[in-house]
């Protein structure tokens, strides 16, 4: 029988392409996410499913647009009783399955995640600076920043797997979401002023039909 692949799944949280160096970023540098574009597959014609987070984290484990998965909103939670997920697939097939980092779906019984030998996600939104979290069912607390923490989460977690087995990981980081907090020791790694786009602080003033639905009101 053919080898499975192991599957590592990284999310960068609200990451637009615009400042991914290998997708054209003149400004923003980030040579290891360059690395894996270069030596695998670089999507140019990919789209988001769901332009915030809870809906398009729920496309990514059902597969499902959000009209079919019932996931619509940021104050929405998942039901993984009602439909299969990836990762429950994925383990009932053998693999050995973890996530790591936001999860932001709803930690209640029904929405908690499901079908991972291993878990640690944020609470909820999730912090930059010395996280808290919850891992299987038990909260923690981690001091560093939150790229760090997933990160070293993650290779802890690849480390002392079964190794016979094919592993998924999801690894899903924080910092490029607001409030934009960048690491401690990066603060020096731009010597000019980053540029602030005029749509940074943009909300829904001007904005009628979409203020009217939403709960950030002007």
């Amino acid at each position: 029988m053919k080898p499975r692949p192991n599957i590592l799944l990284i999310v960068s949280d609200d990451h637009a392409t615009s400042t991914i160096s290998c997708y054209g970023s003149q400004m923003n540098q980030t040579p290891n996410i360059d690395r894996i574009g270069n030596q695998g597959m670089r999507f140019n014609n990919a789209f988001c499913t769901n332009a915030i987070c809870t809906p398009a984290r729920a496309s990514i484990l059902t597969g499902k647009y959000s009209h079919r998965n019932n996931v619509y909103t940021l104050g929405d939670v998942i039901d993984q009783t009602e439909q299969p997920t990836l990762p429950q697939y994925l383990h009932r097939t053998g693999y050995q399955t973890a996530v790591v980092g936001k999860w932001h779906l709803g930690l209640r019984e029904k929405s908690k995640p499901d079908g991972f030998d291993y878990w640690s996600v944020f609470a909820g939104q999730g912090r930059h600076l010395n996280p808290e979290m919850v891992e299987m069912d038990t909260p923690r607390s981690f001091d560093g920043y939150s790229a760090d923490v997933i990160a070293d989460q993650s290779l802890n977690w690849l480390r002392s797997r079964q190794k016979e087995r094919p592993f998924f990981l999801m690894s899903t980081f924080k910092a490029t979401h607001d409030p934009f907090i960048p690491n401690p020791k990066d603060l020096d790694l731009y010597t000019t002023d980053v540029p602030e786009p005029l749509s940074l602080f943009d909300d829904y003033q001007n904005r009628a039909a979409a203020a009217e639905m939403s709960t950030q009101r002007a």
